[in-house]
C-alpha cells in the first residue's frame, strides 16, 4: 500500500496554503497539480476562503494574522454568551472542570463540564458528562456561530450501582497517562481521541465511541485488561468520525491498536469494538438483519462502501486471523490487504500493533502497514 487518500480536513488545508502561495507571490505560475501524502500533519488548520466582501486573499491574510491570544478572547466571548465561565487559568491543549451551565452540576454542583480549547486555537469544545444532562457544544474562533445541544451518554454497567449522579467520566489523570506512556501512545493522541477515565474509579480507561463528535457510546477497560461496555447500545467502529472522507483504512482489533496505528502516522484507522471469533464460521453469511456479532459493520455501511483499499491489522494469533477473514468476507476480499506481524525471536511472533510500535517504535508499525498483502481466499489457512 504505497499512499493514501488524504482527509477532507487535510485536502482543504493543503488548498488553502496553495491558494496563499499563489497569491501572495505573483511570478510562480499555477501547478498542474498538489501531491498528496500519506501521513498527517497533528498541527492542520483551514483559513477562512472568504471575508465579508468576498476578497479570498484578504480573508486569509486576516485570518493568518489573527494570533492566538486573540482567539482566545474570540472563543471566550462567544461561550461566556452560552453561560460558561472560563477564566485565564484555561489554557490551550489542556481539559477543564466547568460548572455546566444548563443542568449546575445536579444537586451537588459538581464541576461536570469537561472543557477544552484546541491546540491551534481554533475551537473550544465542551460536553457536561452527568446522564441526565449530556449538553455539549462547539465554539470557533472565526465567524462561524457556537454550536450547542444536547447528546445523551449512555451509562455504563460495572459491578457499582448506576444512577445519573455517579456515572461520570473525567480527564485522565498522571497514572492513566503513564500508563499510555509506557506503550508509546502520546498525551496528545489520547486527547485527540477524548480517552478519559471513570470518576472515582481513578484506573479505569474510557475508550469514547464518538459518532458526528457526540458520544453514542463507551467501552470501559481496567488496568488488568478486563472490559465491559453497555449492552444494549448501537454498536460502531471505534474512531469512525476518522474514515468519514476516507478511501483508504485500517482496521485493528482494540482501541490502543487505534491509538497504537495514529502514532505510527494514520488517523485513517478503526477498531472493532469487541472480540474476535475462536474460528472461522463454515455457515453461509447471514443476512444484514441477523448478522448481530457483526452489527458495527452495517452500522458504519456509509462508511466503508465507498472504500476502495482495506488493511485488515488484526492480532496475529488464531482468533485474529479468524476475525480479518470474517471481516473480509463481508467488507469484500478484493479490496482488502492483510498485514504480517514480524518475528519476535526464533519461534515467536509480534501479536499486534501496540506491541510493535513498543518494541520497533513506530517507523517500523509504519512500514508493516505500508507493506501490506493483498488478501486471498486462502489467506487465514496459509497463515495457519
Amino acid at each position: 500500500m504505497a499512499t493514501s487518500a488524504l482527509s477532507l480536513t487535510d485536502r482543504l488545508c493543503h488548498f488553502s496554503f496553495k491558494v496563499h502561495f499563489l497569491f501572495t507571490n505573483k511570478n510562480v505560475s499555477t501547478p498542474k497539480s498538489m501531491s498528496h501524502l500519506w501521513s498527517y500533519s497533528k498541527t492542520t488548520r483551514i483559513p477562512a476562503l472568504r471575508s465579508v466582501n468576498g476578497n479570498m486573499r484578504e480573508a486569509i491574510e486576516q485570518e493568518e494574522g489573527m494570533v492566538g491570544s486573540d482567539k482566545v478572547k474570540v472563543l471566550k466571548q462567544k461561550i461566556e454568551v452560552l453561560g460558561i465561565k472560563c477564566n485565564d487559568s484555561c489554557l490551550p491543549g489542556q481539559y477543564f472542570h466547568l460548572l455546566c451551565p444548563e443542568c449546575q452540576g445536579g444537586k451537588t454542583m459538581e464541576r461536570s463540564l469537561s472543557f477544552n480549547i484546541s491546540r491551534d486555537v481554533d475551537v473550544a469544545m465542551w460536553r457536561c458528562f452527568r446522564t441526565s444532562c449530556g449538553w455539549t457544544g462547539q465554539a470557533f474562533a472565526d465567524s462561524r456561530m457556537a454550536i450547542a445541544g444536547v447528546n445523551k451518554i449512555f451509562k455504563v454497567k460495572s459491578s457499582k450501582q448506576i444512577t445519573p449522579e455517579n456515572v461520570i467520566l473525567e480527564p485522565l489523570g498522571d497514572k492513566l497517562i503513564a500508563y499510555f506512556s509506557e506503550r508509546m501512545v502520546s498525551e496528545e493522541t489520547l486527547q485527540r481521541n477524548a480517552v478519559m477515565q471513570m470518576s472515582g474509579d481513578k484506573y479505569i480507561i474510557a475508550f469514547t465511541y464518538r459518532q458526528n463528535g457526540a458520544i453514542v457510546g463507551c467501552k470501559y477497560r481496567t488496568m488488568e485488561k478486563r472490559f465491559w461496555q453497555e449492552k444494549d447500545t448501537r454498536k460502531w467502529l471505534y474512531g469512525v468520525d476518522d474514515i468519514k472522507e476516507a478511501t483508504k483504512i485500517i482496521i485493528v482489533e482494540g482501541e490502543i491498536d487505534k491509538l497504537s496505528v495514529e502514532e505510527a502516522g494514520f488517523r485513517n484507522c478503526v477498531s472493532v469494538p469487541g472480540g474476535a471469533p475462536q474460528m472461522v464460521s463454515a455457515k453461509d453469511l447471514p443476512s444484514i438483519e441477523k448478522d448481530r456479532a457483526y452489527q458495527y459493520l452495517w452500522n458504519s455501511k456509509e462508511y466503508l462502501d465507498k472504500l476502495s483499499h482495506i488493511v485488515l491489522a488484526t492480532d496475529g494469533d488464531l482468533s485474529g486471523r479468524s476475525l480479518a477473514e470474517e471481516l473480509a468476507r463481508r467488507l469484500g476480499k478484493e479490496r482488502c490487504w492483510v498485514v504480517r506481524w514480524p518475528k519476535k525471536d526464533e519461534s515467536r511472533y509480534f501479536k499486534d500493533a501496540n506491541e510493535v510500535l513498543k518494541c520497533l517504535g513506530p517507523a517500523a508499525l509504519k512500514e508493516i502497514i505500508l507493506t501490506a498483502e493483498k488478501y486471498e481466499a486462502s489467506q487465514l489457512h496459509r497463515l495457519n
